[in-house]
């Protein structure tokens, strides 16, 4: 008699470890996609409303932007700094921003190009993306002929612009796997 009930339970608890699996898949295959995609890893400093500032010197490094070798991308500032493992800024430098915007947050250079044409039309040179939202692909770029005009398309763009002194800089600095943390 005990073999059979032991046969019995464990049938049972196969049968139920198997309908536990059907419905987690199930719930997973039918999540929103706004709930699907991979999100910025991002940190509780970096959504505040605006990082904190040196109202002295605005070229310093924002509080709270993290810690650690990075690059730091302010959105409202238009502004980056290259940040050394020690903290000690090594570059900082306006940009001309992209007209779509990374969500603030934790992101990693995902890819590089030496000379591409952007997506603007636009010839540029040194080319660092760390981030894609909504299909647009987000990166640090210099225009090879800087008095280039800029086409006019009003086309969705992620090239965040920078002078080619700057774009060398940042070529030299941010490797794929930088990290670079997007502030407010």
């Amino acid at each position: 008699m005990a073999s059979s009930s032991s046969g019995i339970v464990i049938g049972l608890t196969v049968a139920a470890l198997g309908t536990i699996g059907y419905l987690g898949y199930q719930a997973s295959a039918n999540v929103p996609l706004e709930f699907d995609r991979p999100k910025a890893a991002a940190s509780l400093a970096a959504l505040a409303s605006k990082a904190p500032r040196d109202t002295h010197d605005p070229t310093a490094l924002p509080a709270n932007s993290g810690s650690g070798e990075r690059v730091v991308y302010s959105l409202d500032d238009d502004r980056v700094w290259l940040v050394a493992a020690d903290g000690t800024v090594s570059r900082t430098f306006r940009v001309v921003p992209s007209t779509v915007d990374p969500l603030p947050g934790n992101y990693t250079v995902s890819s590089r190009s030496g000379r591409i044409t952007g997506s603007d039309g636009v010839p540029v040179e040194h080319v660092v993306r760390f981030a894609t939202v909504d299909g647009v692909t987000i990166g640090f770029s210099a225009a090879v002929d800087p008095s280039a005009p800029v086409p006019a398309t009003g086309a969705r763009t992620g090239g965040i612009r920078q002078s080619r002194p700057d774009g060398d800089a940042m070529w030299r600095f941010a490797t794929v796997g930088q990290r670079v943390v997007v502030i407010r």
